[in-house]
């Protein structure tokens, strides 16, 4: 029976998956030929060049042991149990700067960071840059999460000293503001924040569990730019890239795992009168769907392109085009398995192409100023399982070649 998962219910199926059985010798499909870049994350997820050239990467670090079983932990609403919560939390989440070399450091330290009963992990889920400053999305907060003096939000480091501070407390934004459809099986109260742009000096973050589009300005300020739930249920949307002011936004979809048929919405203001990103087209009416047409004003969805799988991260390339990072799409597993993560790339023809296979539970990548494509490797890997909690590789991949 086909039911919805969040993002952070996935990875769990990924840390069971791994706790009751070894990882597979030899990978599921052929990988594509790496270059392993760094190692030694603590379940990596996003990850972006910053100005000075360094590689910073968002980890959501190890959990914790504090939570409902002990006598002193707080009343608040909780995942409904017994899978996947409840959560133990602590302060172990970070992010880490990587040299030319692959020399990791660590830059800041402390962010909450939640375990639950399967050894899935939240903390630090992605970094960005925005005038030169870096912002970090937090998504381990919360009482849900065994952190109930760390709220999830975003929050502003100093790359200098490693400080930081929670500049916008979303996750207890999402109490006051929640979306049309919520999932009653794995229902996050504080939220699982999953990746982050910046565009025209504002922030816009997605939030998969609630199905929500959000935008943060430097001061804090919150709002909702699209209740992406309200026509789609839930689809757990994940990641976001932008084009010629238009969003373009993957979808986890449900599990267990359906082949193609999660989606990257197209995501425009009113009015919209531009070109769409190559291989996508253009509609010129709106995005119809079980619910009828949708009428334009502020943001809407104006296009759907299907084809996908469990997509985590999407990202512009210096082609011009865009690459979708799929966590796993083998449908014969219950979870995502090992070996079955990929790379694919939207021609301008509209066909989608594969052009990386091998990979093992990816959760984040980013482009460098090299060119080359770098992809958080094994960013879901649990504790528990033979590899360890310090896991997470940093692969990259020359994609232009031939271009």
């Amino acid at each position: 029976m086909k039911f919805a998962r969040s993002l952070s219910t996935a990875l769990v199926l990924t840390a069971v998956a791994g706790s009751l059985a070894p990882l597979p010798a030899v990978a599921q499909q052929q990988p594509t030929p790496s270059s392993l870049f760094s190692s030694g994350l603590q379940a990596p997820r996003g990850l972006r060049f910053g100005p000075d050239g360094y590689l910073y990467v968002a980890e959501a670090g190890k959990g914790g042991t504090y939570g409902p079983n002990d006598p002193t932990y707080p009343k608040c609403d909780q995942v409904p149990g017994p899978f996947p919560g409840p959560y133990t939390g602590a302060k172990t989440a970070r992010i880490s700067r990587i040299d030319h070399n692959g020399k990791r450091t660590t830059l800041a330290s402390g962010f909450p960071s939640t375990q639950d009963v399967g050894g899935d992990l939240m903390g630090v889920a992605d970094v960005v840059f925005m005038d030169g400053a870096m912002y970090a999305v937090v998504a381990g907060g919360g009482c849900s999460h065994g952190n109930p003096d760390s709220p999830s939000g975003i929050a502003r480091v100093d790359r200098n000293t490693g400080k930081w501070n929670l500049i916008a407390k979303v996750g207890d934004w999402l109490k006051t503001h929640p979306a049309k459809y919520q999932s009653a099986d794995d229902f996050e109260p504080d939220g699982s924040l999953y990746s982050a742009i910046a565009v025209d000096g504002t922030l816009y973050t997605v939030e998969p569990n609630h199905g929500q589009v959000l935008s943060v300005t430097k001061d804090g300020t919150i709002r909702q730019v699209i209740d992406i739930s309200a026509s789609e249920g839930h689809i757990v949307p994940t990641s976001i890239a932008e084009w010629q002011g238009d969003f373009y936004v993957g979808n986890l979809n449900l599990f267990p795992i359906d082949p193609q048929w999660a989606r990257i919405l197209t995501i425009s203001r009113a009015g919209f009168e531009g070109d769409l990103a190559p291989g996508f087209g253009k509609d010129g009416q709106g995005y119809q769907n079980g619910h009828g047409w949708q009428e334009r004003h502020s943001y809407q969805i104006v296009n759907s392109k299907a084809g996908f799988t469990t997509v985590v991260a999407v990202d512009f390339g210096p082609d011009g085009l865009l690459y979708a990072l799929e966590l796993c799409d083998d449908p014969t597993k219950p979870y995502p398995a090992f070996g079955a993560g990929k790379v694919l790339r939207v021609k301008r023809s509209g066909e989608i192409e594969t052009v990386i296979t091998g990979l093992d539970v990816p959760t984040g990548m980013t482009f460098g100023p090299d060119g080359w494509l770098y992809i958080s490797n094994r960013g879901a890997v649990p504790a528990g399982t033979p590899l360890g909690q310090e896991a997470g590789q940093i692969l990259r991949f020359n994609v232009a070649a031939g271009w």
